[in-house]
C-alpha cells in the first residue's frame, strides 16, 4: 500500500538470552541498511539468514541510536515485542540513573549504618567503608577498586544488605580461590548468614543445586559460559544482585569467552558491582568491557571510558590505610657466559624473525608472545628451555648442564640467609617448574610451593592450597613458600608472618605482580615493619624491557584511579602473554633491536 510503513520485526531469543531482528521477504531490499548500522555498531552478532541476525542485548543496546536513525531514514516501523519493550523501557531509565550518578549525594551515614542494622549486617566498618558505601549506595551500579586487604568485599555485601530485598538473591563470580574468602566474609558481616552455595559440578549439578534457592551463590568466571542459560533463567525469576569479583579478568570483551558470556546477561541482574583492585592492567581500555557490564544501556566511545566511570567508582589507597611503604631492592644477576652466549643467539634470531611483524596486529601477539616466554624462562632458568635443547647448536648445549640458574642460586642463598635470621620468605616465580625446583633445593629449612597444579580445599587436607598456607603460618621450621603468581596472587594473605618477598622473574602482567605484592603488604601491618621485596633481573635482558613497562602500566592506572600512593620506585642502575599488549611489544622489539 503506498506511503505504508516496512515492517522490521525485534524480538527476544529465550535460549540464547539475545536479540533477533529480521525482515520479512517482501521487505528485504532494505535489509542491508538495517545489518550494516547493527554491524558498523556490534561486534557480536551472528547471521542467522539472508535478512536476520542475532546479537547479544548489550550489543543491541549500542545500536540504539544507528537502528532509530535508519528506521527513520527509510521509513522503517520496528515490530518489537513485549520483552524487547521492557528492556528499551528499562534501559532508558538506567540512562537516566547513571546522568543521576553524576550529581548523586552519598546516602546520610548515620541512615546507612541503621538500615544495614535492621537488615542483619553486624560488621563495624572502618570510615573508608563507610564513606565509599555510602556513595556506592546510591547508585544502581558501580566500582569498587580498593587496594586488597582494604575490604572490598565487605563493601560489597553491605551494598547488598542495603539494597535487598526480602527475595532478593545474590550471584558471585570470582576465581574459585577466592570462594572461601566469600564465605568467610559473610559469616564475619552477617548477623544470621544466609545460605551460601558454590555452583561447582555439570549443568544438572548446578541445576539441582538452584532448585533449593539459595539466597548467595558463588561462581567462577570458566564455570558460567558452561551454564549460562541455566543462570539466566534463574536470574530473570527472583531479583538478583550479580558481583563480578576480579573484574579485570573480563578486560577482553566479547573476544573472550568469559567477558561475552557476562555481558550476555548483564541486562538481567537489578544490581551490579565490579571488584578490583587492579582494573586496567594493561591500559585504560580493559575498563571498557567492565563498564559494559555495569551500565550496558551507556553509549560512548573506549577513549572516553576513563571520564565515565570517574563518577561510579570508590577506592580505598594504601596512603588512607596508613601503610609504610615497600622497600624495593633491585639485585643485578649477571648471567652465565653459555647462559649470554644462547641469549644472544636467540635475541638475534627473534629479531630477524619478527622484523616485519606489527605491534597491532593481536594475530601476530600469539607469535610475539612466544619469543617472550622463551627468553623470559632463559634469563630465569635455561633448564627451562632443555626440553627443545635440540633446536639449540651444539656449542651453546652446555648452558643446559651448568646447573640451576644465577638467579635461582641467588634466590636460594638470600632465603637461606634471612631463614638464618628467622624470617620467612615468599620466593615467586612465573614457571612452575622454577617454583618446585626452587622448593626442591630449600626443602631443608621447610619450603613448600603452590602452583596451578595444587588443589584447593580444607586446611585441614593435606597438600591442598589452603593447608601449605596454614603451615606456612603456623610451623616455626616452614621458612619457605614458593608460588607462582597466576596461582597465588589473590585471596591469600601472608602478611602476619611474612614480610619479605623475593621475585625470581617477573612478566607484562601488572596485575599479577602488584597482587602477588600485596600478599605481604596489606591492611595490618603495623607502622614499624619494613616490607621488603627484592626483584633479581638480569642487565641487559628482556628483564628491563618488563620493568619499563610494568612502571608505566602502574603509572597510567594510578592516574586514572586518582591514587598517587600507587607507584613503583625506579631502580638504579638500572608467560604468560595475557598482560601482553601492542606497547609492550614495541618496547621488547626495541630491546631485541637494542634500541635505548
Amino acid at each position: 500500500m503506498l506511503g505504508s510503513k516496512i515492517m522490521i520485526d525485534i524480538s527476544y531469543n529465550n535460549s540464547l538470552q539475545s536479540i533477533d531482528i529480521a525482515a520479512s521477504e517482501e521487505d528485504a531490499g532494505v535489509w542491508p541498511a538495517v545489518s550494516r548500522a547493527i554491524e558498523e555498531n556490534a561486534r557480536e552478532t551472528s547471521v542467522t539468514s539472508s535478512r536476520s541476525l542475532n546479537l547479544p542485548v548489550w550489543e543491541f543496546l549500542a545500536c540504539r541510536k544507528s537502528l532509530s536513525y535508519t528506521f527513520q531514514k527509510y521509513s522503517l516501523e520496528p515490530n518489537v515485542d513485549d520483552q524487547v519493550r521492557n528492556i528499551l523501557v528499562t534501559a532508558l531509565e538506567k540512562e537516566g540513573w547513571y546522568k543521576k550518578a553524576l550529581i548523586a549525594s552519598p546516602i546520610d551515614h548515620v541512615s546507612l549504618v541503621n538500615i544495614l542494622k535492621q537488615n542483619g549486617f553486624k560488621r563495624s566498618l572502618t570510615p573508608e567503608q563507610l564513606r565509599n558505601i555510602a556513595k556506592l549506595a546510591s547508585l544502581p551500579a558501580g566500582a569498587t577498586f580498593s587496594v586488597p586487604g582494604a575490604g572490598k568485599t565487605t563493601e560489597a555485601l553491605a551494598f547488598y544488605y542495603f539494597r535487598k530485598s526480602l527475595d532478593s538473591r545474590l550471584l558471585v563470580v570470582c576465581p574459585k580461590n577466592a570462594f572461601a574468602a566469600w564465605e568467610e566474609q559473610i559469616l564475619l558481616c552477617i548477623k544470621t548468614p544466609p545460605r551460601v552455595v558454590r555452583l561447582t559440578g555439570g549443568e544438572k549439578s548446578i541445576e539441582y543445586i538452584l532448585r533449593s534457592d539459595p539466597e548467595i551463590m558463588l561462581i567462577t568466571y570458566q564455570q558460567l559460559p558452561n551454564v549460562r542459560n541455566i543462570l539466566a533463567s534463574n536470574l530473570i525469576k527472583s531479583p538478583t544482585f550479580m558481583f563480578l569479583d576480579e573484574s579485570h579478568r573480563i578486560k577482553r570483551g566479547s573476544v573472550g569467552q568469559w567477558a561475552s558470556t557476562v555481558l550476555s546477561i548483564s541486562h538481567l541482574p537489578v544490581a551490579k558491582l565490579i571488584m578490583s583492585g587492579t582494573p586496567l592492567p594493561n591500559s585504560v581500555i580493559d575498563l571498557v568491557p567492565q563498564v559494559n557490564f555495569i551500565y550496558p544501556e551507556l553509549s560512548f566511545e573506549a577513549t572516553d571510558v576513563k571520564e565515565i566511570i570517574q563518577p561510579i567508582f570508590v577506592r580505598t589507597t594504601k596512603a588512607e590505610l596508613g601503610l609504610p611503604k615497600v622497600q624495593r631492592i633491585y639485585t643485578p644477576i649477571n648471567l652465565k657466559p653459555k647462559q649470554r652466549n644462547l641469549y644472544e643467539l636467540l635475541r638475534s634470531e627473534d629479531a630477524r624473525q619478527l622484523a616485519n611483524v606489527s605491534s597491532k596486529d593481536r594475530s601476530a601477539l600469539r607469535t610475539v608472545g612466544k619469543s617472550v616466554v622463551k627468553l623470559l624462562q632463559l634469563v630465569s632458568n635455561p633448564a627451562l628451555l632443555s626440553k627443545d635443547q635440540h633446536k639449540f647448536p651444539e656449542d651453546v648445549f652446555e648452558v643446559f648442564s651448568e646447573g640451576d640458574s644465577a638467579k635461582i642460586e641467588y634466590a636460594c642463598q638470600r632465603a637461606r640467609e634471612l631463614a638464618s635470621y628467622g624470617r620467612k620468605t615468599i620466593i615467586w616465580s612465573t614457571f612452575v617448574e622454577n617454583v618446585e625446583t626452587i622448593a626442591e633445593r630449600l626443602v631443608d629449612i621447610g619450603a613448600d610451593y603452590i602452583h596451578g597444579g595444587v588443589e584447593a580445599g580444607s586446611d585441614e587436607e593435606e597438600e591442598t592450597r589452603e593447608w601449605k598456607i596454614k603451615k606456612f603460618h603456623r610451623d616455626n621450621s616452614s621458612y619457605v613458600l614458593v608460588a607462582n603468581p597466576a596461582a597465588c596472587s589473590e585471596a591469600i594473605s601472608l602478611h602476619t608472618v611474612c614480610h619479605n618477598a623475593i621475585y625470581v622473574d617477573r612478566n607484562y602482567n601488572v596485575a599479577q605482580y602488584l597482587q602477588s605484592e600485596d600478599r605481604i603488604h596489606r591492611l595490618g601491618l603495623s607502622r614499624d615493619v619494613i616490607t621488603t621485596v627484592e626483584i633479581l633481573y638480569s642487565p641487559d635482558t628482556v628483564d628491563e624491557s618488563v620493568k619499563r613497562r610494568l612502571e608505566k602500566k602502574v603509572a597510567q592506572m594510578a592516574s586514572v584511579l586518582n591514587d598517587k600512593s600507587l607507584t613503583i620506585e625506579p631502580f638504579e642502575p638500572e608467560l604468560d602473554t595475557d598482560g601482553l599488549n601492542s606497547e609492550d611489544v614495541d618496547d621488547f622489539f626495541k630491546h631485541l633491536k637494542r634500541e635505548k
